[in-house]
């Protein structure tokens, strides 16, 4: 009995050993000790937490300093980032023991509060100062850094300076007036001024694109603004970059017909026997179909271009396709064998109406039409 409990205590001493040893042997002491002083919060007696608590902490003040002193050796203007995420990990630290009075009894944590202040402040004034830098510059990529740069330095110090004074003038440096023109289409409607009547004609593809992306300026804060090329002209706007759309490799097939016939059966109740139950009979119907359908196809190429440097900025194309089917028919048997779809087909009677050429293409236009839009949303984006 005697050698039971002793080998029952060395088990439970193994445990114990084992499961502090656990919360030392991770690779993330920042985790570690958050998971250990959460539960010695829960159970202030647990020993595996309390045997590793010190020691995490120890380690983590010494591996985060270690860090800091490295990298504050560095020139590039990111070592304030990564400055101030080790001071980050150690006031973090702090507050997790500080805020534990289990914790707190075993450790008397550092408040790194001063130095991340500090470094929030030096990293303000040198995102600033490149900031300012690149405002000088020309070119709506320096534009778009300084916004940038300006933007991370009022992050880190809230209304430090004039930055947000300093971001409004690099916002209005890199807004660029683009001109969408009317889309292009070299083999069927070019410049037809066909489907007046439907929504996506060539020249309401193009309004359309413009009133969008205007809508969407105003809300989403794009540095661009948006004309049709006859709205360029009429207020006298010299455009920094062009969109240019064309309808390419366009496949209005004509209609396909297709006859096939298909069976279908049911139970159904004829009667009752003598004890009243429900007696069936399989019925049977032939149902003649006939199927109009095609696919028509379209690729729509969207150009955009800087004016000035005759830069390309992008060159997409998109494809989308536009299926139509259209059924009717009729049916042989008993027509206690069709379903609803078979009844759909079997009413749907006089002249199948086929899409026109127009209708077609206006389908595709809608399909095209948000990844077109995508397309240049994401062009003048920054």
């Amino acid at each position: 009995m005697k050698q039971f409990l002793s080998f029952a205590f060395l088990l439970m001493l193994l445990a114990a050993c084992g499961s502090s040893k656990n919360y030392l042997e991770r690779s993330d002491e920042d985790k570690a000790l958050a998971d250990a002083v959460r539960k010695i919060n829960r159970t202030a007696s647990d020993d595996d937490a309390k045997e590793a608590i010190p020691i995490l902490y120890k380690n983590i003040v010494k591996v985060h300093t270690a860090r800091v002193k490295s990298i504050e050796n560095g020139s590039d203007l990111a070592r304030w980032d990564k400055i101030i995420n080790e001071y980050s990990d150690l006031q973090n630290a702090y507050d997790l023991i500080i805020n534990s009075s289990a914790a707190f009894k075993l450790v008397t944590p550092e408040n790194f509060g001063s130095q991340l202040l500090e470094a929030r402040q030096s990293a303000a004034a040198a995102y600033y100062a490149a900031g300012q830098n690149f405002l000088e510059k020309q070119g709506r990529q320096n534009a778009k850094t300084a916004y940038n740069y300006f933007k991370k330095s009022g992050k880190y110090v809230n209304g430090f300076k004039d930055v947000q004074a300093k971001m409004d003038v690099a916002f209005n440096n890199a807004i660029v007036d683009v001109v969408i023109n009317a889309v292009q289409d070299d083999r069927y409607f070019y410049n037809s001024g066909w489907g007046s009547s439907y929504d996506y004609s060539n020249d309401y593809f193009q309004r359309s694109l413009v009133r969008d992306l205007s809508y969407n300026n105003n809300n989403s804060n794009y540095a661009a603004r948006f004309y049709s090329d006859w709205q360029a002209q009429r207020e006298n706007i010299n455009p920094d970059w062009t969109v240019d759309l064309r309808l390419r490799n366009i496949d209005l097939p004509q209609p396909y017909q297709n006859t096939y016939r298909q069976t279908r059966s049911a139970d159904v109740q004829t009667g009752t026997d003598t004890s009243g139950k429900p007696i069936y009979t399989k019925v049977y119907a032939t149902v003649n179909i006939t199927r109009m359908s095609f696919t028509a196809r379209a690729d729509m190429e969207v150009f955009i271009r800087d004016l000035e440097s005759n830069k390309i900025i992008s060159n997409r194309s998109f494809r989308d396709d536009y299926r139509w089917q259209e059924e009717r028919g009729s049916y042989t048997g008993d027509s206690r064998a069709l379903n609803s779809q078979d009844w759909a087909i079997v009413n749907n009677r006089g002249n199948m109406y086929t899409p026109r050429r127009d209708e077609v293409l206006a389908e595709l236009y809608r399909k095209l039409y948000p990844q077109v839009l995508n397309n240049i949303k994401y062009a003048v984006d920054w």
